[in-house]
């Protein structure tokens, strides 16, 4: 599953290289953490949510049939860089 959400948020945005996945396990289920440069949150947040809604819902759609786990994906900004 994390490879398939890595995937999807490194080709909608402008900075692939920084793009990290991480995966932490909560009681309540899995919880996937999409950190992206600055600039590119609101690539993969989307108007009104709509694309990091579907992301959720491949996520979700693929995890409930493998395993039974609940799932939940998160954006978090990478922190700024000097350049």
């Amino acid at each position: 599953m994390l490879q398939l959400v890595e995937f999807l948020a490194r080709n909608l945005v402008d900075r692939p290289e920084e793009v990290r996945v991480r995966e932490r396990d909560e009681e309540s289920g899995t919880v996937l953490e999409i950190s992206v440069a600055p600039e590119d949150v609101g690539k993969i947040i989307g108007r009104q949510g709509r694309v990091i809604q579907a992301i959720r819902v491949l996520a979700r759609a693929a995890t409930s049939k493998s395993t039974g786990k609940r799932l939940s994906v998160e954006v978090i900004r990478s922190p700024q860089r000097d350049l």
